[in-house]
């Protein structure tokens, strides 16, 4: 039997390919290009709408461990990331095409997978994994809060703005990662008066509205800069701008703040603004991200753009395998579930499809326990939780290390990512047993 996958995002890719490679034929359903949400411009399946990194790759921090997790499990969207890197210091960026573009040709190239271009705007019988992301259409949203014993909520979502990289000044912009790991991204320091004057403009600067949505609803995980810089005047100096370990190569000395720019293509053409997401009309972004030294002249690829994000209230709704447990057959993956963020999204097609995929074949679904990254992410969508709001993968939400380790929290870290990756690896070699 054909599994219908709505949605052609990351988590969508991710569950067909998990799918089809155990044999399972899908029908892949994305509106795209007919019809484009407000952040979605490229006609490609798996499209990056903010940042261009899938952040750390060291397996001390959680999302690189996931990261490692995903490739163990033969991971079509890590396959893409790793065919398609950019310097960015000891994190995982993409150029965004050449990732895009790996993961819709191998879908639409693959014998079991057929790819339908049109809006969904009814829930489909089971088996099917319904993956529509963040910009879910008003019509789907609609038909999944329509169904018994869902609950939806909203925030957005905000990108930050992309930036030549000709149309920078570099006589005031210097290459260094923080703590010396290299040179993967262009520093643009900051001395007090023009941090002081940057936030005063910021604060004064006019923004696009938010209709239906007060700013308390901003997801504190892709918080405007905006919005970051009404919290107090130094907020920006201890958080995004954050000059610790970034000393400027003319003085010797960390800057009073530093606004990073990060590569956002193979070629190193194009920019992004870390920490820059923001709701800010685009005059305004010219004007004001233009007082940041070696930004004066900047030409924006483009601007800064925020958009909605809806999500399902999962405890109690999803089991640990994403699946409705009310309706079994019927799966949820992407952002939608409560996972935030491109890896976490991705990691949450992964299983979806994967115990799809063997709902389909007969077999028993594998346990992914919470001593694994990927294990961790599904009980924390499905665990009971009074204030569930999405959440990054962090180790805070893996079962700890039983004993005390010796070398402090990156020790013990290691001894988690250990054991994490030999349960992966066992739980691969049983699924092809």
């Amino acid at each position: 039997m054909s599994v219908t996958v709505i949605g052609a995002g990351l988590a969508g890719c991710e569950a067909a390919w998990q799918l089809a490679k155990r044999g399972v034929p899908v029908t892949l359903l994305e509106q795209k290009p007919q019809n484009h949400s407000p952040a979605h411009h490229s006609p490609l399946f798996a499209e990056l709408v903010c940042s261009n990194s899938l952040r750390s790759d060291r397996l001390q921090n959680a999302v690189g461990l996931l990261k490692e997790e995903m490739r163990r499990m033969d991971s079509l969207v890590l396959s893409a990331a790793d065919r398609a890197r950019v310097p960015a210091g000891g994190a995982l960026a993409v150029d965004r095409d050449t990732f895009s573009g790996y993961i819709t040709e191998t879908l639409k190239n693959h014998p079991l997978v057929t790819v339908e271009n049109r809006e969904v705007t009814e829930i489909p019988e089971s088996p099917a994994i319904i993956a529509t992301g963040p910009l879910t259409s008003d019509a789907m949203a609609d038909a999944i809060a329509a169904m018994p014993e869902v609950s939806t909520l909203n925030f957005y979502d905000a990108a930050a703005p992309i930036v030549t990289a000709e149309s920078l000044d570099m006589t005031k912009v210097y290459r260094a990662s923080r703590y010396g790991r290299g040179g993967d991204y262009l520093n643009c320091p900051m001395s007090r008066e023009e941090y002081d004057a940057f936030v005063r403009e910021l604060l004064s600067a006019e923004t696009a509205p938010i209709h239906g949505f007060e700013e308390k609803k901003v997801f504190e995980g892709c918080m405007p800069v905006e919005s970051m810089a009404r919290r107090g005047q130094m907020v920006l100096a201890f958080g995004p701008l954050k000059p610790v370990g970034l000393p400027d190569p003319r003085t010797g000395k960390d800057p009073y703040a530093v606004v990073q720019l990060r590569q956002d293509d193979a070629a190193g053409t194009l920019y992004n603004l870390v920490g820059f997401q923001t709701r800010l009309k685009f005059p305004e972004q010219k004007r004001v991200f233009g007082m940041i030294p070696g930004l004066e002249n900047a030409e924006f690829a483009r601007y800064g753009v925020m958009h909605r994000n809806t999500f399902l209230n999962s405890p109690g709704l999803l089991d640990c395998h994403y699946q409705m447990i009310s309706r079994p057959g019927l799966y949820f993956a992407g952002q939608m579930t409560g996972v935030e963020g491109y890896v976490e999204s991705a990691a949450s097609g992964m299983v979806a499809g994967i115990c799809c995929a063997l709902q389909q074949m007969g077999k028993s679904l594998p346990d992914f326990p919470r001593t694994t990254a990927l294990g961790a992410l599904a009980h924390y969508v499905s665990s009971p939780n009074s204030a569930f709001q999405p959440m990054n993968v962090t180790y805070g939400i893996m079962e700890g290390w039983p004993e005390k380790v010796r070398g402090g929290k990156q020790a013990r870290y290691e001894k988690i990512a250990q054991q994490a990756l030999e349960t992966v690896e066992g739980i691969r070699d049983a699924l092809k047993a």
